[in-house]
């Protein structure tokens, strides 16, 4: 239990998860054995927070989510990263109005041009909402959410730089790339586990030759590992290696999910099976059909949009590597292997599991 809920959250504040803390004080030890050794990650544990770094591989295109799982979009991430920066070395107390001030500051200083509009409030305030579910400020003093609506409001916060140092820095720098190159090298089980574990699936393109092969004779004791710290079931197929969690808990995007999107995902991976590259084009068609057949149960903003909802139907598709996109020679859509574990057999009626 300790270790998945590292995995699904890995910073963990005592005051936010007490039980769950508790646990891995208690564990420690061997958890961060277990994550080193095994994962190459690190396990850090203050006397109120949890942290693991998860080093070596980072998997790319994981946008942070919102407490109710949507995922922040560019401009709350910008006006995160912007929070982020400007409190981290304090003060452990700010209004509201100083760290507006202090953003703005930080804005100019990265060249970022700021509208300072009622979308940018809105956006600020998701993004001080986002560090507040993760233990990263306090409100002690009304709350922010009153300035999404007043430029006027403000409000009080208790921040938590130790915490905020804590946090992963982008690996944009060239010595960031080549230190994530460096493990592959030279912990490569390391390296292939920790795919396997922050993966939906590694297929066999993602591999070496080397890799792969070393990645199938060991494939027992791999599933045995997973199993021990996760839970994790492994699929093995020939176009790829799936480690799957039973609960679907661990997840940050479940599949098949309920809601507009997940079903017109489920459906689509139906409709593509039979094509290779799709052009984009034919999948809005596709899903505004879908939508009109299904408008009385679908979301009536999607069913009236169909290529927003063909673009969050991919979206979901593409997050749980089901599916590609390319954008030349023409836009295009194309499924991958572990799709077919979703779509029913011809003439089966039905949803037939572990089949890709």
């Amino acid at each position: 239990m300790a270790a998945r809920a590292l995995l699904a959250t890995p910073l963990l504040c005592k005051e936010l998860v007490p039980d769950t803390f508790a646990l891995i004080r208690r564990h420690e030890a061997e958890l961060d054995r277990w994550m080193t050794t095994r994962l190459g990650y690190r396990l850090e544990v203050t006397a109120d927070t949890a942290r693991l770094a998860k080093t070596g591989y980072v998997p790319v295109g994981r946008a942070p989510r919102t407490a109710g799982g949507r995922p922040l979009h560019q401009l709350e991430m910008v006006l995160l990263v912007l929070v982020l920066a400007s409190v981290i070395a304090g003060p452990a107390v700010i209004s509201l109005r100083d760290l507006v001030d202090r953003v703005r500051s930080a804005a100019v200083d990265a060249g970022i041009e700021l509208a300072g509009d009622a979308a940018e409030r809105r956006a600020l305030v998701t993004a001080l909402k986002f560090m507040i579910e993760r233990g990263l400020a306090t409100e002690i003093l009304s709350q922010v959410d009153g300035f999404a609506t007043d430029a006027d409001a403000d409000a009080v916060l208790r921040i938590r730089p130790d915490r905020i140092a804590m946090l992963p820095l982008p690996a944009l720098a060239s010595s960031d790339l080549l230190a994530a190159a460096s493990v592959r090298a030279e912990a490569p089980r390391q390296h292939l586990r920790a795919r396997l574990v922050e993966d939906p699936v590694l297929y066999r393109d993602d591999c070496s030759d080397d890799e792969w092969g070393e990645l199938r004779r060991r494939l027992g004791e791999e599933a045995r590992y997973l199993d021990e710290m996760f839970g994790f079931v492994v699929e093995a197929r020939s176009e790829g290696i799936a480690a799957i969690d039973p609960t679907g808990s661990l997840s940050d995007r479940p599949f098949p999910a309920g809601g507009t999107e997940g079903h017109a995902a489920l459906l689509l991976i139906e409709s593509l099976r039979a094509a290779s590259w799709v052009p984009v084009d034919h999948v809005v068609d596709e899903v505004g059909r879908m939508a009109a057949t299904h408008a009385r149960r679908w979301a009536r903003d999607l069913v009236a949009s169909p290529e927003r909802l063909a673009r969050r139907a991919v979206d979901v598709l593409v997050d749980n590597r089901l599916a590609e996109r390319r954008s030349e020679p023409e836009p295009a859509v194309r499924l991958l292997p572990a799709a077919a574990r979703y779509a029913p057999p011809p003439g089966s009626g039905g949803r037939q599991d572990g089949l890709w």
